[in-house]
């Protein structure tokens, strides 16, 4: 006899597998016979598969130059796989030029309070710039890599420094519920290793903030992990007992979190619809499954608004899930990107154990749930 528990988590395997055998045939039928008509969906360029880009892009700015030299940096990790130096010395090259002949344009989009921390972190910037000439010069693959990675550190700073305040109230029919709004960084220790987990409020307020509160109340310390399947999920945050999800002390009732996706172009998230029945399954959230390690909130296939404390990592192989071209973007909220100990999560295993979850910054960012 199951457990009800183990009903919601069968039916939800039963769902995600549903939908990954169609994104499988999909991306095949488009592959062959509609690409002529499905081009102008397409993102432009190769499919992000970095959780640390991802969530560079997703922030709410709009400053072309900052945007113009990160996306040049980026390249450098693809034309490095294939050792084309020539493009490399340009990518640095431009943007070089952009740091240094308009700074002034970057410089203009951050807060008065933050103008001296900006203006240092550019001249980490230039210098950084200047090592990863010197690796180049010499090819040397890993220095330029970690070179590269750096610069980008220090241009997703720069860029989080743009933001000025949160740009939405999110909607009054859900402000009752914990709130992130901003950024959080979370440390996972499991029996395996430690993992880093960014969340992002600015494109899922209200899921971040439902798994903040939980993270702060140690609802997952101890929880083992439900679900494992190499190259597809990694899942966990069934409480122990008969209870499906998290239930709020202060109420006895089930807390529910409703399905939340913010579509590229939008000013706030859609709830409680998947982009699929909302007839904008050709549009591409914010937080897209294409990058190794996407966290995501888990919940029953017939219920959009059914979440409320398992979630799971993805695990699939990102050639195989295009941002756009997928049934799962735009059916689960996406709340953040493991950015730290992937290798970890590639041993974690159905039985293995979640010891701590600690907010290690952000916590400035979080808003508990208001009593109704």
């Amino acid at each position: 006899m199951l457990t009800s528990s183990q009903k919601i988590t069968n039916l939800w395997q039963r769902g995600l597998k549903a939908a990954l055998l169609v994104l499988l045939m999909t991306s095949l039928s488009l592959g062959l016979s509609a690409a002529t008509n499905r081009t102008s969906v397409l993102p432009q360029g190769n499919a992000i598969t970095d959780g640390k880009a991802l969530l560079r892009y997703a922030l709410p700015i709009d400053n072309p130059e900052i945007r113009e030299a990160q996306s040049s940096i980026e390249d450098i990790s693809q034309q490095l796989r294939g050792k084309r130096w020539s493009p490399i010395t340009s990518d640095i090259t431009k943007a070089a030029g952009i740091f240094t002949n308009r700074e002034a344009d970057i410089l203009e989009d951050i807060p008065e309070a933050q103008q001296a921390n900006a203006q240092a972190i550019l001249a980490q910037i230039k210098e950084e710039i200047g090592t990863l000439r010197s690796s180049v010069e010499v090819q040397d693959k890993p220095a330029t890599q970690d070179g590269r990675d750096r610069l980008l550190d220090l241009v997703g700073q720069l860029e989080e420094m743009m933001v000025a305040k949160f740009p939405y109230e999110v909607s009054a029919e859900y402000s009752h519920l914990p709130q992130l709004l901003g950024r959080a960084t979370v440390a996972v220790e499991t029996n395996k290793g430690n993992l880093t987990v960014v969340l992002d409020g600015y494109s899922a307020p209200v899921t971040s903030g439902n798994f903040v509160d939980l993270v702060q109340r140690g609802f997952y310390n101890g929880l083992e992990f439900i679900r494992s399947e190499d190259f597809y999920v990694l899942q966990t945050g069934d409480p122990v007992g008969p209870d499906q999800g998290f239930i709020d002390p202060d109420t006895g009732e089930y807390r529910n979190i409703p399905l939340e996706i913010l579509v590229r172009g939008d000013t706030q998230p859609t709830y409680g619809i998947t982009l699929e029945e909302a007839g904008r399954f050709r549009e591409q959230p914010v937080l897209p499954f294409s990058a190794f390690g996407t966290v995501a909130m888990a919940r029953p296939e017939d219920d959009p608004d059914g979440g409320s404390s398992q979630f799971f990592f993805f695990l699939f192989e990102p050639e195989l899930t295009p941002a756009g071209l997928n049934l799962l973007d735009g059916r689960y909220s996406v709340f953040g990107y493991v950015v730290e100990g992937k290798e970890i999560l590639e041993k974690l295993k159905q039985g293995d154990q979640i010891l701590s979850m600690k907010v290690v910054q952000g916590m400035e960012n979080f808003v508990p749930a208001q009593a109704s």
